[in-house]
Parts: structure tokens; C-alpha cells; sequence
């Protein structure tokens, strides 16, 4: 999770607010007639103590029952344009907010999609989530009501002022005291409301984030009956959220109290001393009730002041959280073509390729380093080195899911960096390690590899990938495999990911542990029937089991961040002795360089416990004897290992 943002109480919430312009712009004419309507309204709200100060001044001191029935009347005409005016207001802001809010999640969406995948590391999905869906309601509400009320109130006030001090400039200066006091609290509620806000919403994503993670890993936590300590931890989440809430709601229970009670004393003096004005002759007792009237058709745009100040501090904080997301850049695009860049050969080509994580100390070793390889058109390459010796993150660097630091990577000849990320993902397939599926069918899981894919095209896929039991679900491709594909085994996940990575035949593929997952007859079927795809495509083959790695023409020993050896699987396990110990499964890694007489070829200059590493080397149904891909004898080349991580 990211480092979250420290809490200032410098931000103006007006430059947050108005970086949703450009949002708004498109519908701006409705949301103006929105506001000019709700003011009108507003307006009218004020004739009706005008309304009053003719009736008690005229029929009621004329005793003019036809003249009090025509004021009700009027009131209640006044009362019916009000309601209609504000009806009216509603429906032209519901329609184009709720179309506001929807460009800004599908803004939001699209550019998730294209951020760099060190950003997605960072950053906990409950953020994100929080921001897509919390955060962009609160600005939908905040641009339906407190907006708009915020200009409706404040034109209010000015025009019932107006009112009032025509009909009674003393009275009106006893109203107006208060508002050097309330712009005072306001301005200190502000700063303070601002920063509980955004600790509120914060922690609703890290709230947002344990509930994702508790309903994802339901198995693991009823496994191994963690479910106590997940409930005490979201209670412990759920409690600061609690804390903050109240806090929250303290400060303004505090700010409305008193921007209630300092306007009434204000109201109470007026109504005193216009009292001994009517007594003294000098007001009537219609321009007083007027007068009163007016002050407390003033008393809810001026009281509401505190509420719509909160809400617009979560809206700034909201839209803060949301251009959070929007300012990170994009994945670059396509880098120019370096002239002057010496030419490579055909196939995969590493060339001097480093890689160090964005978030890496400036002064810590890169996690790869002068990496150098040269895979030919149909050839496949076995990368083999220890847990952290960073072969999934060299196979991330083909796809650009990571852009290399140093050196370069070409696919028959092009510079990967050059070319535009559409082109590069339809000419590179991959298969993770972890098989993602998502909620969708079998079909629509495995087109992901090639849109255009027909269906004797998925069936083929299926094929090679062994995975006929689709065949077998009730409803075949169309069957929902449910969130993350959990209504199957790992095994079925797994070979429906390898089917998605073969669909769309493509000309260079990159297996991250393709078979992990699978039995060892599903594994020997996979092979055989992968072999022959691999004799189509340019691959490189992530590989923990000497059985995997028979499915290579060559091998890569990856060791320290950097490439340790090249060869054939039978010469790497005659002459290095640390590809020996990895393939035999030996407790005991190798001391030091392993003597090349001592062994025949294809064993270990010491077998491990288990047996001869030429009994582990050969799959369920091949020959003892030298794969047929690797009978061309390659030298192996020997290079030091340094001391790095990976992950």
C-alpha cells in the first residue's frame, strides 16, 4: 500500500474542486439553469413575508376577510411555483450528474488499465476500489446539492439583506453583527474538517481493502481458521473508522451549534428592538412581522452554511484522492528508434539488459544485470535458476510489463522499447505462474489470448492444453468459471491459462511455469502436445522440473541476477554443478565446481539421495537417452554469479 499523503491543511479546496471542470463543462448550460431555477425559487420564498407586511397592514387592520383570503391566496400560489421551481431544478441535474459521475469511473477505469504494473504493486485494491466507487458518489452528490445551494444560499442572503434593510436599516445592521464571527469559525472549521476528512475516506479504503482480501481468500482463512483474527482485525479497522467518524461529527455538531445560536441572539435583539420601535410609533407591526418573517426565511441558507462546508471538504478530499490516481503517468509509449543502434539477429535477443524496481534504494544492486541471450526463430529456451534469481521478473521485461533499466530486447530485430504495446502483446503470449481467470465463461477466459479467435481455434487451444474436461462442464465454453475461476481446480485453471496463452498462435511465447499444477499423466499429455506448438514459435520457458525443462533446445541458468550458464540440459548437468543440484532436488547446495570425469553424461558428479538426476531428467515416456531438440552440441558458456534479489 502506498505511503498515504500527508495531511495538510494548506490545500484549498476551490483549486481541488475546480479540477472538475472539465467533468462538468459538457453539461454546465443544464447545471446553470439549475442554479438560475433553484435562486428563483429561492426568491419567491422571500416575497411571501412582503406578502405578509400587506396583509397585516391592510386587511387585518382593515378587517377585510375578502382582502385576508386573497394574501392566502397569493401564499399559496407562492408556495406552489416554489415547489415546482425546485422539482424542476432536481430533474435537470439528476440525468447529466449521473453522467458526470460515469465519464469520471470510466476515466478512472481506462487509465488503471494503462498504468505501469510497479503502480498496481504499491498500491492496495481497496484504494483503488474506494476511489471508483465512495469517492466519485460524494462528488456526484456534492455537484447535485451542495454546489448548487452553496450559490442559492449565498444569492439568498444577499437579496433577503437587501430586503431587510429596506424595510429597517437599524434592524438590518443587528443582523448583519454576526457575520464577521461566523466567517471566523467557518474559515477554522474548514481547516480542521479538511484534514478529518481525508483520514475518514483513507481509511475507508484500508477498510475496503480487508474486506477484498477476506472475501478473496475465504479458503485460507475457514483453512486454517484465521476467521477470528480477520473479524479482530477488521473490527480494530472498523473501530479507527469509528473514532474518526465521531470526530468528524463533533466538529460539526460544533459549528452548527454555533452558527444556530449566534444568528437567533441576533434575531432576538432585532425582535426586541423593533418591539419598542412599533411601541414608539416609529415602525408599523406589518413592516416588523415582515421584517421577522424575512430574518427567518433567512435563518436555513445561513444555518445550512456548516453542513454544506463539510460536505464540500469531502468533496475536495475526494477529488484530491481521485487526481492521486489520474496524475501517476501512463506506460510510455513507443520510445524512438535509436539511430545508429547496431542490428541484432532474428528471434529473442537480450542485449545487456539490467532491470532495477522503481521503488528500488538508488544505491541497491539491480535485480538483473547484463543479462545476454539470443533465442532463434523456433527455438525454445528453458530459463532455470533458485527461488529470487529473478527469472519471472526477465520474462515480465518481454511483454514490457516492466520496461528494462539498461540494455535492450528485440523480437527479430525490433527494439520492443519502439514498438507500440498493441503490436508487441499480439506478437508475445504469456502464461503466469499464477493462473488468473476472470468471471466470465471458459470461451470468453481463453479468447482473451487472441479476440478474433474462432472457436475451432479455442477447441485447438483446449487440445494442446489437455483441457477436454471444458467438454464435460454443463454448459461447455459457455460455463461461468466464477471470481477468479474458483469453482475449478488448479490444475484446470492452470491449463485453461496455457490455452489462452496458444489460442492465438503466436509467434513468440513466454511460459512462466506452464505445468506446475498438474498431475504427472496430465503434465506428460501436456508436453507432448505442447512440443508441437513449440516447434511453431520463438519461447522462453520458466522451468522448475528437469520435465519441463526437457521440452527446451537449450537451457539458461539464471543465478544472482545474471546468467550463469548456457546449454543443453544433459552438458549443464555434466559440467555445472549448480544446475546439477537444482534439477536433483539435493538438500545441500553445491560447494563448488563439480568435476566433469566424475560423472558420465547426463548425471550429476553426485547423484543425489533419491537416485541418478538421469532418472529425474527423463519424463514419463522418453527414451534415457539425449532429447532429440538438444542433439547439436552447444558449448556451454560459464559466466560468475553475483550477489543479488529478485522477485
Amino acid at each position: 500500500m502506498p505511503k498515504k499523503p500527508a495531511e495538510r491543511t494548506d490545500r484549498s479546496a476551490v483549486r481541488s474542486l475546480l479540477r472538475l471542470w472539465p467533468y462538468v463543462r459538457p453539461v454546465r448550460v443544464r447545471l446553470f439553469t439549475a442554479a438560475f431555477v433553484a435562486i428563483l425559487a429561492s426568491c419567491l420564498g422571500l416575497v411571501i413575508p412582503l406578502v405578509l407586511k400587506w396583509m397585516v397592514d391592510g386587511p387585518v387592520a382593515d378587517r377585510d376577510p375578502g382582502g385576508v383570503w386573497l394574501g392566502a391566496l397569493y401564499l399559496l400560489l407562492l408556495g406552489i411555483a416554489e415547489a415546482l421551481l425546485f422539482g424542476l431544478r432536481r430533474w435537470l441535474v439528476a440525468r447529466p450528474l449521473a453522467g458526470v459521475e460515469a465519464s469520471m469511473r470510466a476515466d478512472l477505469y481506462r487509465h488503471l488499465q494503462r498504468l505501469p504494473v510497479a503502480f498496481h504493486d504499491r498500491w492496495a485494491s481497496g484504494q483503488l476500489l474506494s476511489r471508483g466507487t465512495t469517492d466519485l458518489m460524494l462528488l456526484r452528490m456534492f455537484l447535485a446539492f451542495p454546489l448548487t445551494f452553496l450559490v442559492v444560499n449565498t444569492a439568498t442572503i444577499l437579496v433577503g439583506f437587501v430586503i431587510l434593510f429596506a424595510q429597517d436599516w437599524t434592524l438590518g445592521l443587528v443582523l448583519l453583527a454576526p457575520a464577521v464571527p461566523l466567517m471566523i469559525l467557518c474559515s477554522l472549521f474548514e481547516t480542521k474538517y479538511s484534514v478529518v476528512a481525508r483520514r475518514a475516506q483513507d481509511q475507508v479504503g484500508d477498510l475496503t481493502t480487508v474486506v477484498e482480501e477476506s472475501v478473496l481468500g475465504i479458503r485460507i482463512v475457514k483453512g486454517f481458521g484465521r476467521h477470528r483474527s480477520q473479524a479482530q482485525a477488521f473490527r480494530a479497522l472498523s473501530h479507527r473508522l469509528r473514532t474518526t467518524e465521531l470526530g468528524k461529527a463533533r466538529l460539526l455538531a460544533g459549528i452548527w451549534a454555533l452558527i444556530t445560536a449566534i444568528p437567533e441572539l441576533a434575531i432576538g435583539a432585532a425582535l426586541v428592538l423593533g418591539t419598542i420601535q412599533v411601541a414608539d410609533g416609529t415602525l408599523s407591526a406589518g413592516t416588523l412581522v415582515a421584517f421577522l418573517s424575512t430574518a427567518l426565511a433567512l435563518r436555513w441558507p445561513v444555518e445550512s452554511i456548516g453542513f454544506l462546508l463539510a460536505m464540500s471538504q469531502e468533496s475536495a478530499t475526494a477529488t484530491d484522492r481521485y487526481f492521486e490516481v489520474m496524475d501517476v503517468a501512463e506506460e510510455p509509449g513507443a520510445a524512438p528508434v535509436r539511430e545508429g543502434a547496431p542490428a541484432t539477429g532474428p528471434g529473442m535477443v537480450f542485449e545487456g539488459v539490467e532491470f532495477r524496481y522503481p521503488d528500488a534504494d538508488p544505491g541497491s544492486p539491480p535485480v538483473l544485470a547484463g543479462i545476454d541471450l539470443h533465442i532463434r526463430p523456433g527455438e525454445t529456451l528453458a530459463l532455470v535458476g533458485g527461488t529470487g534469481s529473478g527469472k519471472t521478473t526477465l520474462t515480465a521485461l518481454v511483454p514490457r510489463l516492466h520496461e528494462v533499466t539498461g540494455g535492450r530486447i528485440t523480437l527479430d530485430g525490433e527494439d520492443i522499447a519502439t514498438m507500440e504495446r498493441s503490436r508487441l502483446r499480439e506478437l508475445v503470449s504469456v502464461a503466469f505462474e499464477e493462473p488468473t481467470l476472470f468471471s466470465a465463461t471458459v470461451g470468453e477466459n481463453v479468447t482473451m489470448g487472441a479476440a478474433d479467435a474462432d472457436e475451432q481455434q479455442v477447441r485447438r487451444a483446449l487440445s494442446v492444453a489437455q483441457a477436454d474436461f471444458v467438454h464435460r462442464l454443463p454448459r461447455g465454453l459457455d460455463t461461468e468459471v466464477g471470481e477468479q475461476g474458483l469453482s475449478l481446480s488448479g490444475g484446470q485453471r492452470q491449463r485453461l491459462a496455457l490455452a489462452r496463452a496458444v489460442v492465438g498462435e503466436p509467434r513468440f511465447l513466454v511460459l512462466d511455469d506452464p505445468l506446475s499444477a498438474l498431475d504427472v499423466h496430465t503434465e506428460t499429455l501436456v508436453e507432448a502436445a505442447l512440443r508441437q506448438v513449440l516447434e511453431r514459435t520463438t519461447a522462453v520457458v520458466v522451468a522448475h522440473r528437469p520435465s519441463t525443462v526437457m521440452l527446451a533446445d537449450r537451457v539458461a541458468l539464471l543465478s544472482g541476477g545474471r546468467i550463469a550458464a548456457v546449454g543443453t540440459h544433459q552438458e549443464l548437468l555434466r559440467d555445472n554443478a549448480e544446475y546439477a543440484w537444482l534439477m536433483s532436488g539435493a538438500g545441500n547446495e553445491p560447494a563448488g565446481p563439480v568435476d566433469a570425469s566424475a560423472a558420465p553424461v547426463g548425471e550429476p558428479a553426485t547423484p543425489p539421495p533419491a537416485g541418478p538426476v538421469g532418472e529425474l531428467s527423463t519424463p514419463v515416456g522418453e527414451p534415457a537417452g539425449p532429447h532429440p531438440a538438444t542433439s547439436v552440441s552447444t558449448p556451454v558458456q560459464q559466466v560468475p554469479a553475483e550477489e543479488g534479489s529478485a522477485r
